[in-house]
């Protein structure tokens, strides 16, 4: 059952235990000495702007209640660590069998963050590659590495209109 790479994996908990999960396995990990074996532990949050009497508030919420994400090497000894932390239902996956997200999955959930090189910055042409917008041409207004999206302005039924394309829609046009 063991792989010598480390990958993400999702635990289900009762609703409010995340926080207290993510710290047991962590200090779990900690005491065991398995640092190597269970890498990561998290429990992805996102801002959120309230405006309540015109008076504006920042929170954080939970992007997914009763998930902790988990990054580790799948041993009997890892699986058992995180399976038996108090509020842990269990792994996401048919059966009993913990399935690992994918490259694709990490990168859209924020866990891990790619590099991009960028081959094109804002004023430049681009084509766009593929999505509803094949084949437009457009110039770069702006550029958002956090979302990796660029804006652009795109030449439509005669008109510019702004829309927003992800990094691997488009291509630099000389």
């Amino acid at each position: 059952m063991s792989e010598n790479k480390a990958k993400w994996y999702v635990a289900h908990t009762y609703s409010g235990y995340e926080n207290k999960v993510m710290d047991d396995i962590m200090k779990t990990t900690e005491n065991r000495g398995m640092q190597d074996i269970i890498q990561d532990v998290k429990v992805p949050m996102e801002e959120v702007v309230e405006i309540k009497d015109n008076k504006k508030k920042v929170s954080e919420r939970k992007i997914y209640p009763s998930y902790v994400m988990v990054k580790m090497i799948m041993t009997d000894e890892s699986w058992y660590v995180v399976r038996n932390c108090r509020g842990v239902t269990g792994f996401v996956g048919p059966g009993s069998k913990p399935v690992p997200l994918t490259q694709q999955e990490v990168e859209n959930m924020g866990l891990e963050h790619t590099t991009f090189k960028l081959d094109f910055g804002v004023g430049d042409s681009i084509r766009v590659k593929y999505g509803a917008l094949e084949g437009f041409l457009g110039v770069i207004t702006e550029i958002n590495m956090d979302k990796k999206k660029v804006k652009a302005k795109v030449s439509m039924f005669g008109r510019d209109t702004d829309v927003e394309l992800e990094f691997n829609q488009i291509e630099s046009i000389a």
